[in-house]
């Protein structure tokens, strides 16, 4: 026999025990060959994969920081003007009658409109209770008197009651119930926006 002969034979008997070795080890190793490719039955799949879930994405809104209210100014001829003012959201008669203290801006000044209700008017609260609204007065308020206190008294009539829900307004000062005077002159204790309502703008 030749070299070369003798060589090739050797090596396709190590071959042989190769692949002989290998069968084993996958036998042992408890690994099933099948000889074609087969699908798998659902119950053999990972439940998170049999239906895996798109992200999904949402949108949240967040809430205004401010909202508008209207507030009640007096024109030269003695008319009650509306005037829009923001305030922190969500809005309440508090944060109102504030804005409402704090008088005209300086475009407004220059168009006529002022407000009656001093700046040096302290608001120590204002409730809601069954559609009346109870605002409470402190400061120079109460030293009003005539013609400036009836505009006052009807710029937080129609600003309070242009608040939802608002439809009577009751005045304290300093904590103590007070009654307040209408259009007409007269003293109530409880008023509305009829009482006032030849100041009302057309």
């Amino acid at each position: 026999m030749s070299r070369s002969s003798f060589a090739a034979r050797r090596a396709q008997a190590l071959l042989a025990g190769v692949v002989v070795v290998f069968g084993c080890v996958v036998a042992g190793c408890g690994v099933p060959v099948d000889s074609a490719p087969t699908a798998l039955s659902r119950s053999g799949v990972p439940f998170d994969l049999l239906g895996p879930s798109s992200p999904t994405s949402t949108t949240t809104s967040l809430p205004p920081t401010t909202v508008g209210v209207q507030i009640f100014l007096v024109s030269s001829n003695g008319q009650l003007v509306a005037a829009d003012r923001p305030v922190p959201y969500p809005a309440s008669l508090s944060s109102a009658m504030a804005a409402l203290i704090d008088g005209p801006t300086t475009a407004e000044s220059a168009a006529g409109l002022q407000s009656a209700v001093p700046a040096q008017t302290d608001l120590l609260s204002a409730t809601v209770s069954g559609g009346i609204a109870t605002i409470d007065l402190g400061g120079t308020f109460g030293q009003l008197v005539g013609q400036a206190q009836i505009d006052a008294v009807a710029q937080i009539v129609f600003t309070a009651t242009a608040m939802p829900g608002v439809s009577d307004v009751v005045f304290e000062l300093n904590g103590q119930p007070v009654a307040v005077p209408t259009a007409s002159g007269a003293d109530v204790p409880t008023a509305n926006r009829s009482q006032f309502v030849s100041m009302a703008q057309s």
